[in-house]
C-alpha cells in the first residue's frame, strides 16, 4: 500500500507521519460492482442461451430423423396402395373374363337343348378363345 505525507495533522513538534493514500470513493466501488455483477449475469445468460441452442439443435436432428422415418413408412404406404389398386383391376378383369365365359356357357347349353348346334359350335369356339390364357379383356 502506498502512502503519502500528512499535512493536516502535522505540528511542529511531532514528526511527519504518513496516511495511505485515499481508498476509492464509495460511488466508485458500487459501479464497479454493478457492472461486475451485470456481466456475471450476461455471462450466465449466455451459457444458459448457448446451452438452450445446444438442446434445441438436437431436438431439430431429432425430428428429422423422425420426419425422415415417417416419409419413408409413408412411401411404403403408397407403394402398398398402388399394389392394391393393380391388384383390385385385375381381379375386376378376371372377373369381367369369368362373366362372359359363364354366359357364353349358358348360351352354349341353350343352343343345345334348342337344337342348335351351328350356334353351339360357334359359341363353344368363342369360349376356347376366352378362355385362352393371352387374351385378357381390359374395361
Amino acid at each position: 500500500m502506498k502512502t503519502m505525507p500528512c499535512s493536516m495533522f502535522t505540528s511542529r513538534k511531532k514528526r511527519h507521519h504518513y496516511h495511505p493514500l485515499p481508498s476509492p470513493k464509495p460511488k466508485l466501488l458500487w459501479k464497479c460492482y454493478q457492472k461486475r455483477k451485470k456481466q456475471e449475469r450476461l455471462s450466465s445468460r449466455m451459457k444458459r442461451i448457448r446451452s438452450d441452442m445446444k438442446e434445441l439443435s438436437e431436438e431439430q436432428k431429432e425430428i428429422k430423423e423422425r420426419q425422415r422415418q415417417e416419409r419413408e413408412k409413408f412411401e411404403a404406404i403408397e407403394l402398398e396402395c398402388e399394389e392394391l389398386k393393380n391388384q383390385t383391376i385385375l381381379i375386376a378383369q378376371q372377373t369381367a373374363n369369368t362373366q362372359i365365359r359363364l354366359a357364353l356357357m349358358l348360351q352354349i347349353l341353350k343352343a343345345r337343348e334348342n337344337l342348335e348346334f351351328d350356334k353351339a359350335v360357334m359359341l363353344t369356339n368363342a369360349l376356347r378363345y376366352f378362355s385362352s390364357p393371352s387374351i385378357i379383356i381390359t374395361a
